[in-house]
């Protein structure tokens, strides 16, 4: 006998809004909600929940749901999928909705009209927004609201999402009872969604289409010369390139002076809780707590905060204006050659400033197994924490100077790291493809939008749902690692007379004398393996572990800048080298796995560091051992 699940939803009538991708539905959210919003997961999966409330004219309070966007009751993705659950009532945890919101794009009716048609079926509640209503009359597209409600049998209001026109109708529209009014069922509910059902809307559309005179009403647009030079084989890879580059110069540029004063506000805040908190006694330790664990964990993370803002803000831009799809579209044959699809891009684009939100927006991906593999090669590419390594050593060993058309040779080090890292996920994905024997790709088909100028207001709420998601997600888990391993740092104390550094003493240190057998072959010593083991909690920790390994006593940056000759002086060039092309593959950030695991599963995360790491050691292990044949020992 199985045990009944009573699920408490909050009180207010629940209000789903549904629709295509890209017909405005998530400006229309915020228009209606405003900074009322509450984005979790859905029970069971990680698909994205946003809710939000509104207040109709009348002042009647009403909770609404954004839907993720789907092109029928067929889901064919994890998004989609749960679209059709909550609209059957088969979502757990999930209240059905009492009305359903259909929101239509005016400019491509032929698609979106048989998304509506499915709902209906359903017999819910249900009313039809015409949204981009300006853009269909600016095209000649004269739609009678009237007609197509009677069509329909549906309520009909016109908006204008971005500028807000037309959402105090939708309002006044929500007070009114024959919004509310419950629709019988069609016999044809039970198979809504499927193949032989999609065909007879199909039909129905056309019909629509015939009867109101919009049927092969088709004029040329802007867009459409427009896409004549972004889609264009030769131009389109140029500009996307150049548009790229673009992007991550803006990335490390513009994040510099944010960057510095969060390490700045850091290193006051340290040195006020080092001064304010007891040095000496049996309370020395909560000095060290705070100072070391709470405010460099906390500000390890925060110090990247910038670059993760200025990445989301290009990428919000560009998917606003409609741009990002054809980027998709332009890399989806290179990324079908090694088993990917064009919908990987925005994952992998967005792994370059962290993985974390990489592996989080692979949620998109329809096909199971390129969403897999997105996940698993999306620790490759070069995030920004990898950074103050590649320049800690790159300072140290490659010298400031100029080589062959005036480049500088430090620069082309770094830029050959990005590339070995991007070469490294193709091989990856290109190898997954031949071992797997369902490794197909499947043709990408997506519906380019129209161009739009992005607003700033959808700029500015996406902007601040992301801060919280990275700050909620990735700072709590890299915080809490970093505590753990200050822990393991920091005990037990060295005795009365011990002349090494109090880390070599600790937990820590002792793993780090046992790692040194590992990687010896690699050319690490012990102090590397030492710094390893905070260096798991994130990549950049490194450097201020390798500052406490060689006892040194300072702020961050100016451990780092007396690292450089320090370690010039004590280690080989092949060594440099080796521990290098580790931090190319290497999986040292827990947070990156726990990423993977709340994704994908335990295993998945078990097998993606499994991987990372024989990857990592092997690429050392022939960079060094190279090295070492060339003299550089």
């Amino acid at each position: 006998m199985q045990e009944a699940v009573i699920h408490i939803h909050p009180a207010g009538a629940l209000l789903a809004l549904v629709g295509n991708p890209n017909c405005g539905k998530t400006a229309l959210f915020n228009s209606l909600t405003g900074s009322r919003q509450k984005v979790a997961n859905y029970a069971g999966v990680t698909v994205e929940r946003k809710e939000g409330r509104l207040t109709t004219t009348a002042g009647r309070a009403l909770r609404l749901l954004d839907l993720p966007g789907t092109y029928s009751l067929q889901p064919r993705s994890p998004d989609e999928r749960v679209t059709a659950d909550v609209l059957y009532g088969r979502a757990r945890g999930e209240k059905r909705p009492d009305l359903v919101v259909c929101v239509v794009d005016a400019t491509n009716l032929r698609r979106n009209l048989k998304l509506v048609l499915a709902v209906r079926r359903l017999g819910l509640p249900a009313v039809v927004v015409l949204n981009m209503a300006d853009l269909a009359e600016a095209r000649g597209l004269s739609i009678d609201t009237d007609a197509l409600a009677h069509e329909l049998g549906l309520p009909v209001v016109r908006t204008v999402a971005t500028r807000g026109t037309g959402v105090d109708d939708l309002r006044r529209l929500l007070d009114e009872p024959s919004a509310w009014k419950q629709r019988s069922a069609s016999s044809a509910a039970a198979t809504a969604g499927t193949p032989d059902s999609e065909a007879g809307d199909h039909e129905a559309v056309h019909q629509i289409l015939v009867r109101l005179g919009l049927e092969g009403h088709a004029p040329e647009l802007i867009s459409d010369h427009i896409d004549r030079v972004v889609l264009h084989p030769l131009a389109g890879p140029v500009l996307l390139a150049v548009l790229l580059f673009a992007v991550f110069q803006a990335v490390f540029t513009w994040s510099v002076a944010p960057m510095d004063a969060i390490k700045a506000g850091t290193e006051w805040l340290g040195q006020l809780a080092a001064t304010t908190l007891p040095q000496q006694g049996a309370w020395h330790w909560l000095n060290s707590l705070v100072v070391d664990g709470v405010i460099a964990g906390a500000g390890g993370v925060l110090v990247f905060l910038p670059q993760i803002v200025i990445l989301f803000f290009f990428i919000l831009v560009l998917e606003e204006s409609g741009y990002l799809p054809r980027a998709a579209f332009l890399l989806d044959r290179l990324m079908g050659g090694v088993g990917l699809s064009g919908r990987s891009f925005i994952p992998l684009l967005s792994s370059f400033a962290c993985a974390v939100p990489g592996i989080m927006a692979a949620r998109t991906i329809g096909n199971p197994r390129d969403r897999l593999v997105t996940i698993l090669v999306a620790p490759l590419m070069t995030c920004s924490a990898r950074l103050p390594v590649y320049a800690l050593l790159i300072g140290a060993f490659i010298p400031a100077r100029r080589v062959a058309g005036g480049l500088q040779l430090q620069g082309l080090v770094l830029f050959g790291l990005y590339a070995a890292g991007i070469v490294g996920a193709l091989a990856v994905a290109w190898l997954l493809k031949r071992l797997t024997t369902s490794g197909q790709v499947r043709t990408l088909m997506m519906e380019l939008p129209a161009y739009h100028v992005p607003t700033v207001r959808n700029i500015a709420i996406g902007l601040w749902q992301r801060v919280r998601i990275f700050l909620r997600r990735v700072g709590g888990v890299i915080l809490l690692l970093t505590l753990a391993l200050w822990f393991l740092a920091s005990f037990p104390a060295p005795p009365a007379g011990f002349t090494g550094a109090a880390i070599e003493y600790s937990l820590a240190g002792r793993l780090g004398h046992l790692l040194a057998v590992i990687f010896e072959p690699i050319g690490f010593n012990w102090q590397i393996s030492i710094a390893l083991v905070p260096g798991m909690a994130a990549r950049e920790v490194l450097v201020s572990s390798l500052g406490t390994v060689y006892a040194l006593g300072a702020t961050a940056d100016d451990t780092a800048a007396a690292l450089v000759p320090l370690i010039a002086g004590s280690w080989s060039l092949a060594t440099a080298l080796s521990l290098l092309a580790w931090f190319v593959f290497a999986p040292q950030c827990l947070s990156t796995l726990a990423a993977v695991r709340r994704e994908a599963s335990f295993s998945m995360a078990a097998t993606t560091a499994a991987y990372l790491f024989v990857l990592a050691y092997l690429a050392s292990f022939a960079t060094y051992r190279i090295a070492l044949a060339f003299g550089l020992g």
